[in-house]
């Protein structure tokens, strides 16, 4: 079985558009060449960090799990097979969309400044 992995990055109108690159590609490709296997056998199951496929065929029954490393959208996934080549795209996720802010408190203790530290070390 061969397995293509790719991404897809819009195009942008200007330069004030451009983000960082991971953030510019919007969507994960996969594909699976599983030639033989009917349409209602093949079990694909995706995860935020993985995805899973399981499709018997004839005397064959492929199996792959894929480990993304960058979270993906499973809710949102999609995927097309035709003439033996399923394709799946699903869009990644903002990894940061459910982070949670920690509020920062000040310490008790100040960092001491320079003008505190003996003659000494102030000279070297």
């Amino acid at each position: 079985m061969a397995v293509v992995i790719t991404t897809a990055t819009p195009v942008f109108s200007s330069a004030d558009d451009r983000q960082t690159p991971i953030a510019r590609t919007t969507k994960l490709i996969v594909e699976f060449a599983i030639p033989g296997a009917p349409t209602e056998s093949i079990d694909v199951k995706i995860l935020e960090d993985s995805v899973h496929l399981l499709a018997p065929a004839r005397d064959i029954e492929y199996v792959s799990a894929l480990a993304l490393g960058w979270p993906v959208r499973p809710d949102k996934a999609e995927a097309i097979y035709e003439n033996g080549l399923l394709r799946i795209e699903v869009p990644f996720k903002d990894p940061m969309e459910d982070a949670v802010k920690v509020a920062v408190k000040a310490g008790g203790l100040e960092t001491k400044t320079k003008s505190n530290e003996s003659p000494e070390l102030m000279s070297r």
